[in-house]
């Protein structure tokens, strides 16, 4: 990949840190996450123009408080601190950081205290009064020398400030949610105005260095790559074909767990249209047989992971000539895997991906989207020419319907959520209103109902419609759908899928819940 100017956003442990990262990809300026301890040699090894330290739930007088050396404060290069990491500068620097008697949580109200010249760069052009986001518990009292303040909120008498001489800028809210109403214009001042950005990260200079990358890493090997037919692998295997192409070899397994039409649609577009070398495993049996009985949602995933592992094993030896094993990894799911102290991150759910391989299939890992997030991979799938039935697709989880199907799996099971899904997306898509959701797709859950149908009385399935809107599945809202068309998906369900009673709608946002139910 070619060189791009970068910014280092240091992770203090902030539930924002992908957001804040996510923000300045759309800015059209490349960045990565790094943790405190390795943030002063990695600014120095990447040649970093600008730093980020992010916003986290500690105190900075908490033992064991994240931390960075305080040489990166003195590099000459910009430097944000966002909330925690304002706090952190204040301390380090000889301000006043003190608990604050009250903890100012939600929107709040931001004035401006003026700041004509440089030392407003950070807010021009921002209303005199806007709505900020505040997430913060102590707050900031004297301001360190050479500071001045720039803003001000009714609990916070710094709710801005900055050193100029320094190039040393701090906000106490943070600017990367939504709720923030100018949050995006004050990161575009920081980048472009105060850190001399060019704004040059582009997607089709993305593809371009990508494919170079990887033929010059493969070289005149092969790689081997499960290919499951979402957004990430999908884009990921055309990268590698543009790269290589018949010198990849794709492994489709169809584990029983897949939506309907789903193994056609991935046999119709890359054996066909793309031409990729593809080689299609019938293991449904096999995964439903592992499940037999199985009712905890991580026995299920791991059930599901560890033999996908093998049919996928099996299947890789046959290709002699693999040196290399393609994955669609992608940046949430690298960062994920550490936490701010370097380690692993609190466990909501197992992620899936082909982890675990044998010994004996000694593959170096090919990545072209690890760098890469969601939204970024949807434009890249457009650049390269993915039809937008692959592009335009709802996230999937790797268990497939296994965590869709609450209690047991069985073949009869999977059938009518099956059945019941096709609907929801069907419907949803004619609507039009799919391309404003995240996801849209039905559960079936472990319970029955007394219903009524025609002159008889049924004791049926129940099924839940899962709807949802999102930036980037961080945090979601559930998707309130005309009440037309929500009656269409429910009619529908009872009268055409034989097996299912009644329908429900799940209200619930993320957090507190999760978009997939398991």
């Amino acid at each position: 990949m070619t060189s791009h100017e970068t910014v280092l956003i240091v992770d203090f442990g902030s539930q924002f840190t992908q957001l804040l990262a996510r923000r300045v990809r759309a800015l059209a300026v490349f960045c990565e996450i790094t943790t405190p301890k390795d943030a002063l040699a990695e600014a120095r090894a990447k040649g970093a123009k600008a730093i980020i330290l992010s916003g986290g739930p500690s105190s900075v007088y908490d033992p064991g408080a994240p931390s960075v050396e305080r040489d990166i404060l003195q590099i000459g290069i910009p430097v944000l601190g966002v909330c925690y990491g304002m706090q952190f500068i204040f301390k380090e620097l000889g301000g006043t950081v003190a608990p604050s008697n009250e903890r100012e949580y939600g929107r709040a109200e931001m004035r401006v205290r003026g700041g004509a010249g440089a030392a407003g760069a950070l807010l021009e052009g921002v209303a005199p009064v806007s709505t900020v986001w505040m997430s913060h518990g102590d707050k900031c009292e004297k301001l360190p020398a050479g500071f001045k303040a720039l803003a001000q909120s009714d609990s916070c008498p710094f709710a801005a400030a900055a050193d100029v001489k320094r190039k040393i800028y701090t906000v106490q809210f943070h600017p990367e949610v939504t709720h923030t109403a100018e949050g995006q214009k004050i990161l575009r001042n920081f980048l472009f105005r105060i850190a001399g950005f060019s704004g040059d990260y582009t997607v089709p200079d993305f593809v371009e260095s990508s494919v170079a990358a990887i033929r010059e890493r493969v070289g005149d090997g092969a790689v081997v790559m499960g290919l499951s037919g979402g957004v990430d692998s999908s884009v990921a295997a055309v990268l590698i074909h543009r790269a290589i192409g018949r010198r990849l070899h794709c492994v489709f397994v169809d584990n029983g767990l897949l939506r309907l039409g789903e193994r056609e649609q991935v046999e119709k577009t890359f054996a066909g249209a793309f031409e990729v070398d593809l080689h299609t495993v019938d293991a449904s049996a096999g995964f439903l047989n592992k499940l037999k009985g199985v009712v905890d949602p991580e026995r299920k995933r791991k059930i599901i992971g560890g033999e996908f592992i093998e049919v996928f094993a099996e299947a890789a030896r046959k290709f002699k000539d693999a040196r290399f094993l393609g994955q669609g990894t992608l940046y949430p799911d690298v960062i994920e895997s550490v936490s701010v102290f370097g380690g692993p991150t609190a466990k909501i759910k197992s992620h899936h991906n082909v982890g675990g391989l044998p010994a004996d299939l000694k593959f170096e890992l090919i990545e072209p989207l690890r760098m890469c997030f969601k939204d970024e991979v949807r434009a890249i799938g457009r650049a390269i020419g993915l039809p937008a039935e692959i592009i335009e697709r709802q996230p999937f989880p790797g268990p497939g319907l296994a965590v869709r199907c609450p209690g047991v799996v069985t073949a009869e099971r999977l059938d009518l959520l099956r059945r019941a899904d096709a609907i929801v997306t069907n419907e949803i898509e004619a609507s039009g209103l799919h391309r404003d959701l995240w996801q849209y797709f039905a559960v079936l859950l472990p319970v029955q109902s007394v219903g009524v149908m025609g002159d008889g009385r049924t004791y049926e399935a129940v099924c839940s419609l899962r709807v949802v809107r999102s930036d980037d599945g961080m945090t979601a809202d559930w998707a309130q759908l005309p009440h037309a068309l929500l009656g269409k998906i429910a009619s529908r369900i009872v009268n055409e899928v034989r097996g299912i009673n009644r329908v429900l709608l799940d209200i619930t946002s993320k957090p507190p819940g999760t978009i997939e139910w398991e």
